[in-house]
């Protein structure tokens, strides 16, 4: 028995409904396709409330880019979690700098307008297998990425230098460098470098860490992205994926 096979022309078919051809061929649209990578994203949520686009973005083997903006196309946001500062002891009762902040001016005049215009700096803690290591990070605050890192044992002025000198290293000389009123950054050694290379010392007011809040943003999204660190078996495993994760 023989099987019967037709070929439709879709020229002639398209020139008697008075379409055109392509209108015959089916394409999804980017609406469909957000709609779908929507469900997708729903689905990844459910079991990771927390998960912010870069790790729904590893989960579901995509670009990061593409996840942030169908999430802000719909609205799906993370459930986020106060991060609770941490307040340095011997900080505690220190007397103010004098130093003045340089950067809130710049804001409220909307002069910040480059990159490496002002760096801001800080540090916090991650505790690991009942340990504690220190994570010292440099971001631009035009840019709002990170420029410069620094990971070690203890907290000290070698930790918030290496952090700077890293960024220096990789990018140009900035105008400003913005911190708090630590210690570490109220140093000798810190104040040297800053003017060494050329960049003027900004530092909020004392108690007011609202004034450098990208820094304390940026902390409390990685810790929450991160989740339990003891899942990784070593040092070396923990500090690859911070490195991949702030660079990613």
């Amino acid at each position: 028995m023989r099987t019967l096979k037709t070929r439709v022309n879709k020229t002639k078919l398209a020139k008697e409904l008075g379409v055109s051809r392509s209108s015959l061929y089916y394409k999804r649209t980017r609406e469909e396709t957000d709609l779908e990578l929507k469900r997708q994203i729903e689905a990844v949520m459910v079991d990771h409330t927390d998960y912010g686009h870069k790790r729904i973005a590893i989960e579901l083997k995509m670009g990061h880019n593409r996840i942030r903006r169908v999430m802000k196309k719909f609205g799906l946001k993370p459930y986020r979690r106060r991060h609770k500062r941490w307040v340095k002891k011997k900080d505690i009762g220190r007397p103010d700098t004098g130093i003045p902040n340089l950067v809130q001016s710049l804001l409220n005049r909307k002069l910040l307008v480059k990159p490496n215009q002002v760096w801001c700096t800080d540090f916090t803690y991650i505790k690991f297998q009942g340990k504690f290591i220190y994570l010292a990070t440099i971001i631009d605050l035009y840019t709002r990425e990170i420029v410069g890192v620094t990971i070690l044992r203890f907290h000290n002025r070698f930790l918030v230098i290496g952090a700077l000198e890293d960024a220096v290293i990789h990018f140009k000389t900035p105008e400003i460098v913005h911190s708090d009123q630590g210690s570490e950054y109220d140093s000798e050694e810190c104040i040297v470098f800053v003017k060494i290379i050329g960049a003027k010392i900004s530092m909020s007011a004392k108690g007011s860490p609202w004034e450098n809040g990208h820094q304390e943003s940026f902390f409390g999204h990685f810790k929450l992205e991160a989740g339990d660190l003891n899942r990784f078996g070593s040092l070396g495993e923990l500090i690859e994926y911070i490195y991949q994760q702030i660079y990613y």
